[in-house]
């Protein structure tokens, strides 16, 4: 564990927090993206070499693992985040399928690789392609992975009535269903990437057919698990994704895709700002989502040109990254250092709106000392002050 008074690290977290947040941001905050994944694929966190698939097969297991990573993370990984023993209770579990939720949702059966998350493979060949316009939505509840879905939320829900961990009970458990990955992310997943830019030249009224089928199960979908967990039906703000828009060029997205990104927002969520989450190099669609769907904050995978980026967004607009994940399993602290020192120059902390991230979401192998390395240089070059 780390050896620091974590007391003052979350006093110093807090007021970190409370300057950005009020608009006058003292330095740089440093945010992880970091799931279970990084725990089980980490050889040395994982001495009992748990699979993903015995952590996937068990609601009973996916819930401890959850419960103990997040002890792992608060006392390993040096972040702006509260750190150390939770006063109360331990931070909210949740129904884990990773990002194959919306595909198997559809029908898409999922796959075990070895030293791998879950996947899922395409069901929509050209003999079959227009299949699932004719079974209609699939039940939130019930189509394809969501009776399991709701099958482990209410296992684990149950678990939770007396579930303690190193004294403290957790706050509670959350089913999948609620986001997005985003419709033509979706559409490369049930059709296969290569075959869905395909119909965008020649089959385009397919390919818009597809979109606009998944974008209306997705409202569906969204609306009945706000519904059913009592949350805000249509929130002021929301955020979403679609990582496959990074292979389409920006006409083919203004085309094909922001449309269904316009009914989302409008169906889903009030006037905003929204934000939105985009791995690859998606930033040449950047200023046309900022512009025509009031998003003002970007999390961003790699590659990226932060000094670029800023100038193209304006000050007003939030911007999440650093190095990437591929960069960071492999230097030293040092190097990692040097290279979140030359991100903070590159002027992309103008208009106060940075947050420094690893790009994007931690892979496993990377160090504790490389994470650390980030929040020192958060600390040393990512100053307003």
């Amino acid at each position: 564990m780390l050896n620091i008074d974590f007391d003052a690290h979350n006093q110093e977290v807090q007021e970190v927090w409370d300057a950005y947040n009020a608009g006058k941001p003292i330095r740089v905050p440093l945010v992880l993206g970091v799931n279970i994944r990084y725990y089980l694929f980490t050889p040395w966190l994982n001495p009992k070499k748990l699979t993903f698939q015995e952590y996937f097969d068990n609601p009973d297991l996916m819930l401890e693992t959850q419960v103990e990573f997040q002890h792992y993370v608060r006392h390993n990984l040096l972040f702006d985040g509260e750190m150390g023993m939770p006063k109360d209770s331990w931070g909210g579990v949740y129904v884990d399928f990773q990002n194959t939720y919306e595909a198997s949702w559809f029908g898409c059966p999922m796959r075990f690789h070895e030293n791998q998350v879950v996947d899922t493979e395409p069901i929509l060949n050209d003999d079959n392609k227009r299949m699932l316009f004719d079974q209609g939505i699939p039940d939130p509840f019930t189509g394809g992975s969501m009776g399991l879905n709701m099958e482990y939320y209410e296992r684990m829900k149950e678990k939770l009535l007396d579930y303690i961990y190193m004294g403290l009970p957790v706050a509670g458990v959350s089913p999948i269903g609620l986001g997005t990955d985003g419709p033509f992310t979706a559409a490369a997943n049930l059709r296969g990437s290569s075959e869905i830019c395909m119909d965008l030249y020649e089959d385009p009224q397919y390919a818009r057919d597809l979109l606009a089928y998944i974008t209306d199960a997705t409202i569906v979908r969204i609306r009945a698990y706000r519904k059913l967990l009592g949350h805000d039906l249509k929130p002021k703000c929301w955020g979403f994704a679609d990582d496959s828009i990074q292979l389409l060029s920006p006409a083919m997205y203004r085309e094909f895709v922001l449309p269904c990104h316009k009914r989302l927002v409008s169906e889903l969520a009030g006037e905003g700002p929204h934000s939105i989450h985009l791995c690859g190099d998606a930033t040449r669609h950047f200023r046309t989502i900022r512009d025509e769907l009031n998003v003002k904050a970007f999390d961003t995978g790699f590659p990226v040109e932060f000094g670029w980026l800023r100038e193209e967004l304006g000050p007003d607009v939030q911007i999440n990254g650093g190095p990437s994940v591929q960069f960071l399993m492999a230097v030293t602290p040092d190097e990692v250092r040097e290279e979140c020192r030359r991100i903070l120059a590159t002027g992309v902390m103008t208009g106060e709106k940075f947050l420094l991230r690893e790009g994007n979401n931690l892979s496993p192998g990377i160090t504790e000392e490389n994470v650390a390395a980030m929040h020192s240089a958060a600390k040393e070059f990512g100053s307003y002050m």
